[in-house]
């Protein structure tokens, strides 16, 4: 059931606009020169703050391409974000007035808060519409610091094949994990969540954006500077918690890859109704230097103490009930445990 979400700072139009279209005797809008149907609106949502701004200068670049492949279809509506969630605003807004489709532009940052925008107080945002016929879709141009997602779907980074998926419209259902914790607050991703060293590594790494895909490694250094493994107890679908012992990392993944390419959940499948969930045990510092090649490959299911397991939720706690075992999604810090991930299947449609 879709909710009324508040109005925001209204879409900015900031692309050449379109040429007036031709109307119909009865005043409906001629599309594509045999139908009759209002123009439809693409929401291209841009940080310009994005990889030290870099995103916004090749945004400018790319706009009369996009101009040329969707023009004549689309109305093609851009709004720039002016800092921390207003993405998701824009994103509920979109949906809210019936946009076909929310396209990020950007790194896994800003296709974060836009996913998060799909959804309000525990469901999903709906057309206002309630006899609207299409849903909105996700899209995503990637130009920013780090594009793992765009990986799981073995997409290039290349901005004029992202607009090429969004000409041909093609949609496929994703998954969407959802993690809540001891609020009632609700926080969704579409990558990989993940706790403890892996995530107090990208606590660090987002203090170096500036850096590129460096920060990752100075991230890690500096997560690595007082470290301890932890006992955790973990409880998978719903079952009778079980001790994990000395947990270096545990990534939950619904696309494979983080970290700037490290292919650390690499069964992880975005549409296949599961979690993956890699547990990392009992690492030291020099174990991530002789196995890194295997981390970033992938193969590192076959090391000793790394499990995996195909789960639909997991809950995580602190055996000592402590509060500083970090936990993140997506790159984003979101606290510490504890907190319960479960699994959404086909929660939102992509453009793909």
């Amino acid at each position: 059931m879709g909710v009324r979400v508040p109005m925001v700072k209204p879409w900015v139009v900031k692309a050449e606009k379109p040429m007036a279209p031709d109307l119909s005797p009865d005043g409906s809008i001629l599309r594509c020169g045999s139908s009759f149907s209002r123009r439809r609106d693409l929401v291209f949502v841009v940080n310009p703050q994005g990889a030290n701004g870099r995103t916004i200068n090749e945004w400018k670049k790319l706009l009369p391409y996009l101009r040329s492949r969707l023009g004549t279809d689309y109305n093609i509506c851009e709004s720039l974000t002016s800092g921390p969630s207003h993405a998701i605003d824009i994103t509920r807004e979109a949906i809210w007035e019936g946009a076909d489709a929310v396209i990020a532009v950007g790194g896994d940052g800003t296709l974060h808060e836009v996913v998060n925008g799909f959804f309000w107080a525990g469901e999903g945002v709906t057309n206002r519409d309630r006899e609207a016929t299409h849903s909105t879709a996700l899209g995503l141009i990637p130009l920013g610091t780090g594009s793992d997602f765009a990986r799981s779907f073995n997409w290039r980074n290349d901005p004029h094949e992202a607009i090429e998926r969004i000409v041909r419209g093609q949609r496929t259902c994703i998954d969407v994990g959802v993690i809540s914790g001891e609020t009632k607050e609700f926080h969704y991703f579409v990558n990989v969540a993940d706790i403890h060293l892996s995530a107090k590594a990208g606590y660090y790494a987002s203090r170096y954006k500036k850096l590129g895909n460096l920060c990752y490694v100075i991230g890690a250094l500096q997560a690595f500077i007082g470290h301890h493994n932890q006992d955790l107890r973990i409880k998978v679908n719903g079952g009778e918690w079980e001790e994990c012992s000395q947990v270096t990392a545990l990534c939950i993944g619904n696309g494979k890859y983080f970290g700037g390419g490290m292919k650390i959940t690499p069964n992880a499948e975005p549409r296949g109704g599961n979690f993956e969930v890699v547990i990392l045990q009992d690492f030291k510092w020099y174990d991530f230097i002789l196995k890194l090649h295997k981390l970033y490959r992938g193969t590192h299911l076959s090391v000793k103490n790394v499990s995996s397991l195909r789960v639909q939720s997991v809950e995580v706690e602190d055996i000592s009930g402590g509060a500083s075992i970090y936990v993140q999604s997506d790159g984003e810090h979101l606290g510490f445990l504890p907190r319960r991930f479960c699994i959404i299947p086909s929660a939102i449609e992509m453009i793909c």
